[in-house]
Parts: C-alpha cells; sequence; structure tokens
C-alpha cells in the first residue's frame, strides 16, 4: 500500500512539473491543481493515518490518531481552491487583455493582433 501512495505522489508530482512547463496558461493552472493535489497526499502519507482509532481523546478508546494531518490537507484543499480560482480569472482577463493565453509573453502565429476593443490596428 505505501508502494501505491508513493507511486501516485510521484506520478502526481511529474505531471505537475510537466503541465507547469507548458507555453499556455490552462496547463499551466491544471500543473498547479497537480501539484496541490500531490501535496495534499504527501501530508496524509506523512501523518501515518490509522484506520479505527478516534482522533479525539475518549476514555473507551485505547489509542488515537493524530487529527493534524487531516486538519492541514482540509485546509489545503479550501486555500487552493481559492488560489486556482483567482488564477483562472488573471488568466482569462490576461488573455482578454493580450489576445493569447501564452504565458511567456509571446503571440502565437496564427493568432490575430487586436487592441482592448477587439478590432485590428
Amino acid at each position: 500500500m505505501e508502494g501505491l501512495v508513493a507511486a501516485s505522489i510521484g506520478i502526481l508530482t511529474a505531471v505537475g512539473v510537466y503541465l507547469l512547463l507548458r507555453a499556455h496558461s490552462f496547463p499551466v493552472i491544471i500543473g498547479t491543481v497537480f501539484l496541490s493535489y500531490a501535496v495534499n497526499l504527501f501530508l496524509f502519507a506523512m501523518g501515518r493515518l490509522v484506520i479505527d482509532r478516534p482522533p479525539i481523546v475518549d476514555k473507551a478508546a485505547t489509542a488515537y490518531t493524530d487529527p493534524l494531518p487531516q486538519a492541514l490537507v482540509l485546509t489545503a484543499i479550501v486555500i487552493s481552491f481559492g488560489m486556482t480560482a483567482l488564477v483562472v480569472v488573471l488568466a482569462l482577463r490576461g488573455y482578454l487583455e493580450t489576445g493569447t493565453d501564452r504565458v511567456d509573453g509571446t503571440r502565437d502565429d496564427d493568432a490575430p493582433v487586436t487592441d482592448r476593443a477587439g478590432e485590428r490596428p
């Protein structure tokens, strides 16, 4: 089971890095999402989650599990969702301003050059 979790973390990280190196904004956004998934899974794996043990103090329980990894991952999920929404809006605004969705500052060869009003100069 540990090998499967480690392999999935590695695959998610590799896919995320690959997509981050693309020239267009949408694959870069998806790459950051994959990297956040990999980090969340890594936090879960490092938290040593134990099955059938409560995360709260109970007199009937003989052992406990650490609730901190679950809290960290839940917080990271909420923050990554908000940041992804912000980056999508910024990418859309950048596309509307420049007429291209490339992240390296160059234009596509087939993209028409337009001004802010959408008219060709």
